[in-house]
């Protein structure tokens, strides 16, 4: 999608600190941090939301997180805890409109959610 500023970070159209790319993802850090380690995981195709995931893209979802586990060791935060978040829609707080998973660490995570 030629508007969706994800798919120009994924094609390399606008900029971002990538730390993480192949054929099936790319990871980079979140423009408006809310932790010290805050990184956006996006399926390289668009993926508006949750909503939007059809059959055959359990693989796809599984990697994600796959890749946020790797991510976690590199940044070192995966001992001490971190939090993955998928925001879907509007009142789910999604704000891009393009599948993202949220890697979140480096503080304690306050709760509740919502």
């Amino acid at each position: 999608m030629t508007s969706c500023v994800f798919c120009k970070i994924v094609a390399s159209q606008s900029p971002a600190e990538i730390v993480h790319q192949d054929n099936r993802v790319t990871a980079f850090r979140d423009f408006q941090p809310v932790a010290p380690t805050h990184i956006l995981i996006v399926p390289n195709r668009h993926i508006e939301s949750v909503n939007n995931l059809e059959s055959g893209d359990e693989a796809l979802i599984g990697y994600m997180f796959s890749v946020a586990k790797e991510l976690a060791a590199r940044e070192n935060i995966h001992e001490n805890g971190y939090r993955l978040i998928i925001n879907t829609g509007v009142d789910g707080g999604q704000s891009v409109f393009h599948l993202h998973l949220h890697l979140l660490g480096g503080q304690h995570m306050r709760n509740p959610i919502g």
